[in-house]
């Protein structure tokens, strides 16, 4: 499977296409809202930061808990599910007078589901798309995540402006309840691809052994610590410049979509080990400028500029994605991509954190260059690890079952 096309023949791929798009959009409208809501009340750049990313430290309890339950539930029940449950959290968020105390308890459950439902997602791409079309796919997913956050950030900046934050929250209520109606309706109820219930000892089980190699260890490293610094970095946006974010987060979304299609569709198989080390270095570099004096601060357009260029450096996460699924058993690759990208989340909320706490001593600028430089020392650090090809484990013979070659009604 080597063209888009293709992909979008493949049966179910639009629908889960759509309601991930929806998702994410909903999940971009509603940071934004909650960030700003929050900046208005309390000032403070690590509450603002908390609100926004916070969530994602629920991902790291889904993670360590939860998460064979991404081989147990039957995925359009969980895919359906879940969103409703975050459109009930963003209604809740949007109540007038709620007080912003209410904000991170409820941004923690929507996270909760958000670990489970992204191994959910992963693992039902990989059965629905043959082996070959699984890195093409998730590009585009990639992809769709891009362009719905530049739109959802552009929508939701205007919807701040123009109404307010919690007229904002109102909208991603809704994108989420059109994710759970395209999920519900557009893919077929399959059956969980794996056997019993979910449990921690299975899921503590299979983290074990997925954590037992060294190469392994080393390709989640690289997709988990300088990823999130520099969304430390990100986090910092309403801070640096409450007027602009909405630009800065627009042009990092812009980033990383022009990354994944210049990438996933246009650079050969055979080149692509060789951009890892330089696509990670390019993520954090140009964050370091915003750590200029005051006096020389970047002009919007410039820093807008920097910003989509770094991002697109969030590529090589495809391709680190694509290492390790070369580097795991095909029997447990649903929860090595559920972990990875629970893992993603995760350190997105340390970054956010920890650029949120330094930002109460240094300026805004200053904190964000802080973290880029540790994404930097990180990025080159963990280069060894990362150099040597792939050995490929093997694998039990195994077609996918009558079930999964069924055409979606």
């Amino acid at each position: 499977m080597r063209t888009y096309r293709q992909l979008f023949h493949a049966p179910e791929f639009t629908p889960l296409f759509a309601t991930t798009a929806a998702h994410l959009a909903a999940l971009t409208v509603q940071g934004l809202a909650l960030g700003t809501l929050v900046h208005r009340a309390t000032g403070s750049p690590l509450l603002t930061a908390l609100s926004m990313f916070g969530g994602s430290f629920a991902h790291a309890i889904g993670a360590t808990l939860l998460m064979s339950a991404a081989d147990r539930l039957r995925p359009r029940a969980g895919l359906t599910a879940a969103p409703v449950v975050c459109a009930g959290a963003a209604l809740l968020l949007a109540v007038p007078g709620a007080p912003v105390w209410t904000a991170l308890p409820l941004v923690l459950v929507t996270g909760l589901v958000g670990s489970v439902t992204g191994g959910l997602r992963w693992g039902l791409l990989l059965r629905i798309l043959p082996a070959d079309g699984y890195v093409l796919g998730r590009s585009v997913l990639a992809v769709a995540g891009g362009a719905t956050q530049v739109a959802g950030y552009a929508a939701g900046g205007l919807l701040v402006a123009a109404v307010s934050a919690r007229g904002a929250l109102l909208l991603s209520a809704a994108l989420f309840l059109a994710s759970a109606a395209v999920a519900r309706l557009g893919l077929r109820d399959r059956p969980a691809p794996g056997g019993g219930r979910p449990s921690v000892r299975e899921t503590w089980r299979v983290n074990r052994r997925l954590w037992s190699a060294a190469e392994r260890r080393y390709v989640y490293l690289a997709l988990w610590l300088p990823n999130g610094l520099v969304v430390g970095c990100e986090a910092l946006f309403v801070p640096w410049s409450p007027e602009a974010a909405g630009v800065l987060f627009a042009a990092s979304a812009f980033g990383m979509l022009a990354g994944d299609v210049a990438l996933g569709r246009f650079v050969p198989a055979a080149r692509r080990p060789a951009l890892i080390t330089p696509l990670r270095l390019l993520l954090a570099a140009p964050f370091l400028l915003f750590a200029l004096p005051a006096a020389w601060r970047l002009p919007l357009p410039l820093a807008a500029a920097l910003v989509a260029l770094a991002c697109t450096g969030f590529s090589a996460s495809l391709l680190l994605q694509e290492r390790l699924i070369a580097l795991t058993p095909e029997e447990i690759r649903g929860q090595a991509l559920g972990l990875q990208a629970a893992g993603t989340m995760t350190m997105q909320a340390v970054g956010a954190t920890l650029a949120g706490a330094a930002a109460q001593w240094l300026p805004p600028g200053q904190a964000m260059g802080a973290m880029a430089a540790a994404s930097l020392l990180i990025s080159l650090a963990l280069t060894p690890g990362l150099v040597r090809p792939p050995r490929t484990p093997p694998t039990p013979d195994r077609s996918r079952s009558a079930a999964d070659r069924r055409p979606a009604s």
